[in-house]
Order: structure tokens, then C-alpha cells, then sequence
């Protein structure tokens, strides 16, 4: 038997446990307005997506017509590409959604091991592609795309890499990315001490499920700090938080990006935060300020 599929099937059982441990921690049931399957280049199989339209009715003013086609934004999930955690942005997309007049699909992209990469990023891809051959619906003009840690990376690879030059994005928005994915886990050290940081065995097993030892780590498709600061579009907002070991590697994207004057760059750092803070964040407890806050900078941000 060989060392790789050794590795591979070690994998598997580690991540067999995490996912059973994520189904028992975490409630993952959404409820978007509709769920449509769009077509994938691989034979045979489709992308689940959940759809969430703006509201009709507004109580507390005038309504205003919702514009046709609508402006759209495309959300990646955080889940470090190996566990089944679609339906967790569902109060993000739903929220955004109603206050920025946007059609939100929030997309069930492959996992690993069983999906490496660059299985993500040609799910994200056939989105985008699906997205624009449907001009009635969707302004194709006004395309956005937002993701949480993982789902962030697959936002700003995909928005700095897309082969089609005629893509032009309005902005895309990523939360608490790892943007160096060449870096050793060992050498992340958060911002400010305190919270409860992922370990460093956790990012080796997650990334390793996902990026085969073959691939150059460096490639801006994985590590999307890596690509030129011209590939990604014009508006671009990046949030990081106090105690995350990746808060680093997001902030020097954020920097490279912002000594560009003509960029709309934003970007904010959580303090006293961790990984994933505003997902679990309720009314009335701490986080929950600093999550509505950065939810108006999105808001803004798309409206702009």
C-alpha cells in the first residue's frame, strides 16, 4: 500500500470524527427561499445552492421596487474545505439580502479529502459562468462574491484568478481568510492573546486534506496573498479578528491591496474575537455589536 493512500485513508477517519463531532455541535439547518442545482463541468452532477431573495415588504418604510435583473452576490461557507457545514451562513445571506435589494446564492462547494483541490474553485467558477448566462434574472454587472475563513480564501482566489477577462466583479468580501497557505501553521501566532485558537495540528489536517503534498503552495489560487494586487477588483473589504492565528496573512493582502489609490479597500480587524465569532454571535452578547457593525461595512460596501 502506498504512503499516499495511507495518508489518505487516515484522513478519511480523522475527518469521519470531526464531522460527527460538527453535526453534534452545530446546527446547520437554513431556510432559504429556494434551492436550485446548477450545472457543473463534470459530468452527471450539479452544485447544490441556496437562493435568498430580497423581501418584497418592508414594514417599517415605503417599499421600493425590487430592481430586475437584480444585483447578485455569491457566498462560499466557511468550513476549513473538509466539513459539511452549508446552511451556516444562512442568517448572513438572508440579512443581506433584504437590506441591499441582492439575490444572495450561498453555495454548497466540494469537500475534501474526497474533493482536493482545485475541485473549489471549479465549483465557484461554474457559478460564476451559470450566473452570467441567466442576464434576465441577474444583473451581470453587478456581481459580488463574500466567504467565511475557507469560503474567503475560495472568494479572493476565484476573484483574483477567473480566466474570463470579460468577469467584472464589483466587489468581493472575505472574512477571517488564510491568504498563505505555504505558511507552516507552527509559525501563526494571533494578533492579541486570549480566545480559543484553532491549533496548529488542526490547520495541518484540514489544509493537507485539501492540497495534495505535489502542489506548489505558493500558486495564487491557493494562496490568493500572492496575486497581484490589479487581478482583484476594484472593491474589495477584508475583516480579521483579535485571536486568529490567520489575522496576519489577511491584513498584509489587505495592505498590499490598499496602496492602491484607486481601491475602495476595507478592511477591519475584531479585536477580542475569534475565528468565526459573528456565526455564533446573539443579540445581547458579546460580539454581537462588532458583527452588525461589520454587516453594515457589507451592506455599504455592496450598495456603493
Amino acid at each position: 500500500m502506498s504512503l499516499s493512500l495511507l495518508r489518505y485513508l487516515f484522513q478519511r477517519v480523522v475527518i469521519f470524527f470531526f464531522r460527527r463531532l460538527v453535526k453534534l455541535q452545530y446546527n446547520t439547518t437554513a431556510s432559504p427561499d429556494d434551492i436550485t442545482y446548477i450545472p457543473s463541468r463534470d459530468p452527471h452532477r450539479s452544485i447544490k445552492t441556496h437562493v435568498y431573495r430580497p423581501s418584497k415588504q418592508d414594514t417599517t418604510r415605503t417599499p421600493s421596487p425590487i430592481p430586475s435583473p437584480t444585483p447578485v452576490l455569491i457566498n462560499f461557507v466557511g468550513c476549513g474545505y473538509v466539513l459539511p457545514l452549508h446552511g451556516m451562513s444562512d442568517s448572513f445571506c438572508r440579512e443581506i439580502s433584504h437590506r441591499t435589494n441582492h439575490i444572495v446564492l450561498d453555495v454548497e462547494y466540494r469537500l475534501a479529502p474526497e474533493n482536493p483541490f482545485p475541485a473549489q474553485l471549479h465549483d465557484a467558477e461554474d457559478v460564476i459562468r451559470w450566473v452570467k448566462t441567466q442576464p434576465s434574472i441577474y444583473d451581470v454587472s453587478h456581481i459580488s462574491l463574500s466567504g467565511f475563513s475557507s469560503g474567503g480564501n475560495l472568494a479572493l482566489a476565484t476573484a483574483s484568478s477567473f480566466p474570463n477577462d470579460a468577469l467584472q466583479l464589483h466587489s468581493v468580501i472575505a472574512f477571517y481568510p488564510p491568504t498563505e497557505l505555504y505558511l507552516d501553521p507552527k509559525t501563526l501566532v494571533p494578533p492579541e492573546i486570549g480566545g480559543s485558537p484553532a491549533s496548529p495540528f488542526v490547520y495541518d489536517l484540514f489544509f493537507g486534506c485539501w492540497l495534495p503534498d505535489r502542489l506548489d503552495r505558493r500558486d495564487p489560487r491557493i494562496s490568493p496573498g500572492l496575486a497581484n494586487a490589479e487581478s482583484f477588483p476594484e472593491k474589495v473589504m477584508i475583516i480579521t479578528t483579535g485571536y486568529d492565528p490567520l489575522a496576519a496573512e489577511g491584513e498584509r493582502l489587505a495592505g498590499k491591496l490598499r496602496a492602491d489609490p484607486k481601491r475602495q479597500m476595507a478592511w477591519e480587524r475584531i479585536g477580542g474575537c475569534d475565528h468565526g465569532w459573528d456565526v455564533i454571535a446573539k443579540p445581547g452578547y458579546p460580539g454581537w455589536e462588532m458583527r452588525c457593525k461589520v454587516y453594515d461595512m457589507v451592506v455599504d460596501m455592496l450598495q456603493s
